[in-house]
């Protein structure tokens, strides 16, 4: 066969370890010997001297018919051509050399590569004998019409610096708040196949790189090189940013907006949004033509925020959510995962469709918080510190309320004879020459807690315990005359119907090194002064409802420093029952196939997955591994019909729930070992000790992991007794299986059972069996309910 008449596959890997590049390099040689239809080109043949890098290695993946990509070594730039063929509809296939450790820990932790697949290979010969055989060319598909209700898709760092800060705020300004993100604080590893879709659903990628000193920025930069990759291969708009000093792989270079000022980034965002207006308009989603009817099915993302444009054709109304509605509750406390976001989205949607109703929906992080504490509480009485930070919060949601108000009726007041001077009275008590109402709440926020900051500094001194009156916290926080700013707030009420504080994310960004007292102090008076500001307006005749949305193992540390915390102020999202898991999904499915709502779930089911695997009914084996979580569920099913839909199968079928559940699994041990850690420090990386043991174990071998992990003797109970709680353990008693969601998270019935049965033994949840190559034998089934028809 003649060289010229054979077509061209691209070669990408890195240099820096030449024993693999001399591998791969020469495995090419030989194969490019043999008389294959295909010429193997590694991108050393295309480093032309005088020619920047990256214009002819994108040119021959353009004209490869597919490209081979070495990750032993994560390199930026072979990550981003990893993209940019993939989002170019080019087979990519992967290898990695099993002989070197090279970046596989990191690999495993981006989450990426696994979710794609690749092949190892040990020899020259065994990688020049996997080049000599047949290749599947099918790519990736990245065949999805454009989501129009969310056009940005952002990159988000683990952590959030103030440029990044600026950059989510500035986006939000432009008119983009709703937008879709990958947030490493909610999903630790990034699929493939789900930036695939973001991607391709977008009219705009923005992503942030970070020098290499910040915590986090390999993760990141590894991510975020693998998405403006994808959006380059599909001519996608994207912003790319990094600090001036950051030194940018070679393959973007030429197209990262440097910062140095706030205006570096400002003006980056100014041109970036022109851009996707034009894309967006220009852009044809009804020329997409899915290949299968599994490929084109849509249940949403399994991250609510992801999903507040079309949550409510789907969302199921839970007797939580009526409560939450019906204005019952302070405090709405779920696991993650459980769906306290969706909650927040639906009520903050309901009320709002009430044009009468005022509805403030705020995401403070708690990362916002931080230096408030590091340069004020810690110096301060515990009298003081709750003194100071309930009217830090009290005035917080005042100043809110007022700033809603004002934007709400900016448009209308002068044509209202009732509101005009309401409004022009409000205002002027809201706005005073040192508060700043610029940007959106995270700016507010930022800048009212550095204004307290510089006020403290200049009025106090640093030194512990002190003591403040409520004089002094006046001088420190406010910047209004408050008395006159509630006022002026009730007397606009009145031409309201009622208003809705609604709080989510105080939790986001806290410490993982566990909470303190301090974090208890910050929930509680956010609390207190919610409680505090419903009854005052209650008193002058105005609805008026403030909800915190928190973790349960927050609640459950507020509880532990509170005494007047009583269950009827909260609801809790335990799902404990799986045909209302079951239920969520086939509403889901009843809106993405767009069939009327009583269908039943299994004739659903049977369109779109095979009834069975390894004896159990599908559905019910992901609910089982899903730890009765909605968005576990959601993930499951997105992990197994995404693998589906990259070999064009019609229905998710077992091979692709195997790998489905073995990436999932994945996913979960990383996120369950960090959520151990954010209540339990030294449980961190325990999960990991129990690598290569058995499903069953009895106590005596769960001491000896513990021991092994450096758990020392006194804590066991208590480290076994959160492993119970969380799901990662169950017992086995009497014959069956039990897990805290199969005893109403209860965990006194699993210590009551464990008392009574002596022969009782643990037993590893079967979602972390494929991560921790679990040996296993066959157990008994829990009843998690079949579906019929």
């Amino acid at each position: 066969m003649s060289i010229n008449s054979r077509e061209i596959a691209f070669v990408a890997y890195s240099s820096g370890d030449r024993v693999v590049s001399d591998i791969v390099f020469e495995a090419v040689r030989r194969a490019n010997a043999k008389p294959l239809p295909v010429q193997f080109e590694p991108w050393e043949f295309n480093d032309v001297p005088g020619t920047p890098l990256i214009s002819p290695i994108l040119e021959k993946i353009d004209e490869s018919a597919f490209v081979v990509a070495d990750i032993t070594y994560l390199n930026l730039n072979v990550i981003y051509e990893i993209g940019f063929a993939i989002g170019r509809s080019k087979r990519v296939f992967l290898i990695r050399h099993s002989g070197t450790i090279g970046d596989k820990a990191l690999a495993n932790t981006a989450g990426i590569f696994d979710t794609l697949g690749y092949h190892e290979y040990s020899t020259l010969e065994d990688l020049q004998a996997r080049l000599s055989a047949h290749i599947d060319l099918t790519p990736l598909s990245v065949a999805f019409p454009l989501n129009r209700k969310a056009l940005i898709y952002i990159v988000e760092p683990p952590t959030r610096n103030q440029a990044v800060k600026l950059l989510l705020s500035r986006l939000k300004k432009a008119g983009y708040s709703y937008h879709r993100t990958f947030n490493p604080d909610e999903d630790l590893r990034l699929s493939a196949t789900e930036a695939v879709r973001q991607v391709a659903e977008s009219s705009g990628v923005a992503i942030p790189l970070q020098d290499d000193s910040i915590d986090g920025s390999k993760l990141q930069n590894i991510r975020g090189m693998f998405v403006a990759g994808l959006a380059d291969g599909m001519a996608k708009p994207r912003l790319l940013i990094a600090p001036s000093a950051y030194i940018a792989p070679l393959d973007v270079r030429d197209t990262i907006r440097a910062y140095k000022r706030e205006e570096d980034i400002v003006d980056a965002v100014a041109d970036f949004c022109p851009e996707i207006v034009e894309y967006s308009s220009q852009a044809d989603p009804s020329a997409i033509e899915f290949q299968t009817k599994l490929q084109a099915l849509d249940v949403g993302d399994p991250r609510a925020e992801n999903e507040m444009p079309t949550l409510g054709r789907y969302y199921l109304r839970t007797h939580e959510y009526e409560r939450a509605l019906g204005g019952e509750v302070n405090l709405v406390v779920g696991r993650k995962g459980s769906g306290k976001t969706a909650l927040w989205i639906s009520v903050r949607n309901k009320t709002r469709s009430d044009k009468r109703n005022i509805v403030v929906d705020l995401k403070p992080e708690g990362y916002q918080l931080i230096k408030l504490k590091e340069d004020i509480l810690v110096h301060l009485t515990e009298g003081a510190r709750e003194h100071l930070i309930t009217a830090f919060w009290e005035y917080l949601i005042l100043l809110e309320v007022a700033y809603k108000l004002l934007e709400k009726d900016h448009n209308t007041y002068r044509h209202n004879h009732s509101l005009y001077q309401l409004y022009v009275d409000l205002e002027r008590s809201y706005r005073t020459p040192d508060f700043s109402v610029e940007g959106d709440f995270a700016e507010r926020l930022s800048k009212l807690s550095e204004k307290i900051i510089n006020e403290y500094r200049a009025r106090f001194s640093q030194e512990d315990g002190q003591r403040l009156s409520a004089a002094q916290v006046t001088e420190l926080l406010y910047s209004h005359d408050l008395r006159d700013l509630r006022k002026r707030i009730s007397d606009y009420l009145d031409h309201k119907e009622s208003v809705w504080v609604l709080f989510d994310n105080l939790d986001r960004g806290w410490s993982t090194q566990g909470f303190d007292v301090l974090d208890a102090i910050v929930l509680r008076c956010l609390v207190d002064a919610g409680r505090r500001l419903e009854r005052e307006m209650r008193k002058a005749d105005h609805s008026f409802h403030c909800i915190v949305f928190v973790r349960n193992d927050v609640y459950d540390h507020l509880m532990r420093h509170s005494t007047d915390y009583g269950k009827e102020l909260r609801a809790t999202l335990d799902w404990s029952d799986p045909d209302l898991l079951r239920e969520m999904l086939r509403l889901r499915l009843v809106s993405a196939l767009e069939s009327t709502p009583d269908v039943p779930f299994d004739r659903f089911w049977r369109q779109i997955c095979v009834p069975h695997y390894q004896g159990e009914e599908t559905s019910s084996y992901m609910i089982e591994r899903s730890l009765m979580r909605p968005r576990n569920l959601l993930k499951i099913f997105s992990h197994c019909k995404g693998f589906a839909t990259n070999f064009r199968h019609e229905k998710i079928e077992h091979d692709d729930i195997t790998k489905g559940i073995k990436a999932y699994s994945e996913d979960l041990l990383q996120e369950l070992d960090r959520e151990l850690s954010d209540v339990h420090p030294e449980a961190s990386e325990l999960l990991y000790y129990f690598l290569d043991s058995k499903s069953t174990l009895s106590r005596p071998e769960i001491d000896g992991i513990l021991k092994k992990a450096g758990i020392e003797e006194g804590q066991h109970t208590t480290v076994i007794d959160f492993l119970l709680y969380y799901g990662v353990l169950g017992i086995r008693s009497n014959g069956s299986d039990y897990f805290i969601y199969n005893v109403n998270y209860d965990p006194k019935i699993i210590k009551v059972r464990a008392t009574r049965d002596p022969s009782l033994s643990y037993i590893i949840n079967p979602a972390f069996w494929p991560a921790l190559n679990i040996e296993h034998a066959p157990s008994p089934l829990l009843d998690i309910g079949v579906p019929t028809s």
